[in-house]
């Protein structure tokens, strides 16, 4: 919860590979609140007060993911209008802002990109920015797995993770910019 929350605000890509690695360990731990009790917020070694809301969080999690239907796979819908809201920044960076920093970025990663589309064997429908947020959380796993990564993919990986750290350097901006100007 509290993670979650830095992450929301300070990189959102981040976030979103973080509720995913959040959604899965629901999943290992058969959204069943009794083991994320034991397993997850027991571990917090909070104070009653926030051991409950670390619970409720979790709890709301599950029962999104319930409700939603995505309780062995998938992802629940806030995470996925996130992606696309980091898709539409995306192309519009790309062809109405027409960043040249962005650009170059995304021209880096194209290969990558059309590379690992082939091997993951998705279509078009699949957005590039979803791509390599899917990229970089199966990396991710891997790693947390200490699977050797040979090193074509590891630059794969790094070419995914500056197009994606930029686009959320961006979208902090633009939320901030949403911000102040909701205060005036």
């Amino acid at each position: 919860m509290f993670i979650a929350r830095e992450k929301k605000k300070d990189n959102i890509a981040e976030y979103i590979l973080y509720m995913w690695q959040v959604e899965d360990l629901l999943r290992a731990l058969g959204l069943d609140m009794e083991q994320v009790d034991k397993h997850i917020v027991a571990g917090f070694g909070a104070d009653e007060q926030t051991a409950r809301e670390i619970h409720d969080w979790y709890d709301n999690i599950i029962a999104i993911m319930k409700h939603e239907k995505v309780e062995a796979r998938g992802h629940i819908q806030v995470l996925k209008n996130t992606v696309d809201e980091l898709t539409e920044l995306h192309f519009f960076l790309l062809h109405r802002a027409h960043d040249p920093r962005y650009h170059q970025i995304v021209t880096m990663a194209a290969g990558n990109l059309i590379e690992f589309r082939q091997r993951a064997g998705v279509g078009d429908d699949v957005s590039d920015v979803e791509l390599a947020l899917n990229g970089l959380y199966g990396h991710l796993l891997l790693r947390l797995q200490k699977k050797e990564i040979n090193p074509a993919t590891a630059a794969a990986m790094e070419s995914f993770s500056k197009m994606l750290a930029y686009l959320s350097a961006r979208y902090k901006q633009m939320e901030e910019e949403n911000d102040a100007s909701q205060q005036t």
